[in-house]
């Protein structure tokens, strides 16, 4: 691993942070998107997304890249379409069939999930009792978000529930997996996210309604395509490669604060005190879980503060 000099770190660092700002807009944008079938959206997002990252690669002279990446190993395809394919669909189909701040809430267990992840599965990384509190801490704020009787199973929030839940595993998953794959360039990006559209295409043909929905808001899914399930992603891929990790890393724990903000402040969701403390106890679990707090805070992972 070589090092970064400290000013592009520091602009590689910014670039990701701005990714924590446009995932606050992933819940929003798809509430305004309106009654789009979850397969075709996700069809919509990613074909936008990858074919706009193809054309300004091509434009900035990287088509040899593009073609390295198109060579990437089947367990780069595999992770990287399933991983953005999947977490997508849950998503989409969370938001649409749950409360938008509770679906998103627990769909942004995520970020304490990759910390416990890592301490299992990665090399070099050790699953220490702070994790696991800063689990429970987590996994308590989620389970105020779905209902007053806990989990009801039986209620019609329920497939809303579940799928936000797959979505905070897959993208956990996928994020931790992707650190063992790490030599696969990021112009491969382009390429999962044109995979990604192609089987969600696939699986809109077989089980969707035909046709363009009434309602579906154009703007909305554009502005999908173009930040949070677009642009995020390679921001996002820069600020792991060369920034500093574990500041962003820190930084992505606000992410779903952030969003219950922004869908209270265009009237999408009600500050009651149950989002609040939902909110506080995700947000503190995570903190927990990352080993920031404490004595040993800040030798929770042998990971350096800058990549390359």
């Amino acid at each position: 691993m070589s090092a970064v000099p400290p000013a592009e770190a520091r602009r590689a660092t910014l670039w990701g942070a701005s990714t924590i700002l446009s995932w606050a807009t992933l819940a929003l944008f798809t509430q305004w998107a309106g009654p789009v079938p979850p397969f075709l959206l996700t069809t919509l997002c990613f074909g936008l997304a990858g074919g706009l990252a193809l054309l300004v690669f091509l434009a900035r002279g990287e088509g040899p890249a593009l073609g390295e990446a198109l060579r990437q190993p089947p367990a780069g395809w595999l992770l990287g379409v399933g991983g953005l394919f999947g977490y997508h669909l849950c998503y989409f189909v969370a938001q649409q069939n749950a409360p938008a701040a509770n679906a998103g809430l627990i769909s942004y267990l995520w970020p304490l999930l990759i910390v416990i992840f890592a301490g299992w599965l990665l090399p070099g990384e050790r699953l220490r009792g702070i994790h696991l509190l800063g689990g429970v801490c987590g996994f308590l704020g989620a389970a105020l978000l779905v209902g007053p009787d806990g989990l009801d199973w039986a209620g019609e929030y329920t497939p809303g529930y579940l799928a936000a839940f797959a979505a905070a595993f897959i993208w956990s998953g996928y994020s931790v997996a992707s650190r063992l794959l790490s030599r696969i360039p990021t112009t491969a990006v382009a390429w999962n996210c044109l995979g990604a559209a192609l089987l969600a295409l696939l699986c809109h043909l077989a089980w969707e309604p035909r046709g363009w929905p009434e309602g579906a808001n154009l703007w909305a899914i554009l502005a999908l395509g173009l930040g949070p399930v677009g642009s995020a992603f390679f921001t996002w891929d820069l600020g792991m490669k060369r920034g500093q990790v574990r500041l962003l890393g820190l930084l992505s724990y606000a992410t779903p604060l952030l969003s219950t903000l922004v869908l209270i402040a265009a009237g999408l969701a009600a500050p009651g005190p149950t989002l609040l403390i939902a909110a506080l106890l995700i947000c503190g679990g995570a903190l927990i879980g990352s080993g920031r707090l404490g004595p040993r805070a800040g030798h929770g992972t042998r990971h350096e503060s800058t990549g390359s």
